[in-house]
């Protein structure tokens, strides 16, 4: 197995259809110790039920908004594995408001929101869990083509996942002396909880499965693959890169 005696995060989980989680069971399957992360206690409480009879599975929780518990976090990991092998960071948020309508609309406290809490949160995750990560370990964030492209209600989101984007870029410099990669998986739209909040979801799936150039429905294992391809020593070469999982959207003209 890729990952048998390999050990780490996936920050956060909410429900089996997130990304998270189909990350969480790919790494699981190919041998890796899972850390998985709840927002708050509430949370935890979810995640615990997914996790039942599995073994080399643990839990944390993490408000990624909160110094105080990036320090508890670190300390908890550390007691817990000493040392991890790869960080996975799934956390993006926006006001429902400022997803909809004009990006131009956009309140100050919203846009300081969604760029906290989808992007500043890799940089604060990883400066907390530094000494934590192994020399050639693997941090993993993930994305969405909407940052290079006015993607409709998209808004404020589009803006902080390129912040994301441009900060992975950064951090692979800080953090690759010490061999860590620093990728991005980029899917496109999959049926998440968090992207119903996008108006239009349904119907960019179907256009998605019947104009793509694998004309094929994707979502939650195909991202788990990559992750494994990425937090394995099959991707020590890479870094600072953005994976697309979009049955090929991505490079297509309409």
């Amino acid at each position: 197995m890729l990952l048998e005696g390999k050990k780490g995060l996936v920050l956060n989980v909410t429900n089996q259809n997130s990304i998270g989680w189909g990350i969480v069971e790919a790494l699981h399957a190919q041998g890796a110790t899972v850390g998985v992360g709840a927002q708050n206690e509430k949370m935890l409480g979810k995640v615990e039920k997914l996790i039942e009879g599995m073994d080399r599975i643990d839990t944390f929780t993490c408000d990624f908004t909160s110094d105080d518990d990036l320090q508890r976090l670190h300390d908890e990991v550390k007691a817990k594995y000493g040392t991890i092998d790869f960080f996975v960071h799934s956390a993006a948020f926006a006001n429902k408001e400022d997803l909809e309508g004009r990006f131009i609309d956009t309140s100050r406290a919203g846009f300081a929101l969604a760029l906290d809490i989808s992007a500043f949160s890799l940089v604060a995750a990883c400066k907390a869990l530094e000494d934590l990560l192994v020399d050639d370990a693997s941090v993993l964030t993930i994305s969405y083509i909407g940052s290079t492209r006015a993607a409709g209600n998209y808004n404020v989101m589009g803006v902080a996942k390129a912040a994301l984007e441009s900060s992975i870029r950064y951090l692979s410099v800080d953090l690759g002396q010490r061999g860590i990669r620093v990728n991005t998986l980029s899917p496109g739209p999959i049926n998440t909880i968090s992207a119903r909040g996008v108006k239009g979801l349904l119907d960019m799936l179907k256009m998605m499965e019947e104009r793509t150039p694998l004309r094929r429905p994707y979502g939650q294992e195909e991202c788990g693959l990559n992750a494994v391809y990425l937090c394995s020593d099959l991707s020590k070469g890479v870094t600072g890169q953005i994976i697309f999982i979009d049955s090929g959207y991505n490079y297509q003209g309409f």
